[in-house]
């Protein structure tokens, strides 16, 4: 079974974008291109994908990959912000209208 680049982002969990330029700069290996009409489609094989599965961990992309994120343990507490107490608001009385 052969998959395309779209959907091997999608399995792996990554964009397309990221995928594309990762292949670009050589630091995952594309499967050889295959011209068909006028466009070059890549034919994605489960091999591929896995050998691209086992090298995106090391793959150093200016900050911590989700792998990492996994994988570390958290010293940090729940994003979930705690609940502040409310600010009382007075409520606005209206100014009386002045008569001529």
């Amino acid at each position: 079974m052969f998959l395309s680049t779209h959907q091997v982002a999608k399995k792996l969990g990554i964009s397309v974008p990221s995928l594309y330029r990762y292949i670009e700069q050589k630091k995952i290996p594309a499967p050889q291109a295959v011209r068909i009409g006028s466009r070059d489609v890549r034919s994605w094989t489960e091999a591929d994908i896995e050998h691209v599965r086992k090298l995106l961990p090391k793959i150093a992309n200016g900050r911590e990959t989700r792998y990492k994120k996994q994988s570390a343990p958290s010293d940090q507490h729940s994003a979930k912000p705690k609940d502040k107490p409310k600010k009382k608001t007075q409520a606005r009385v209206p100014a009386p209208h002045k008569k001529k």
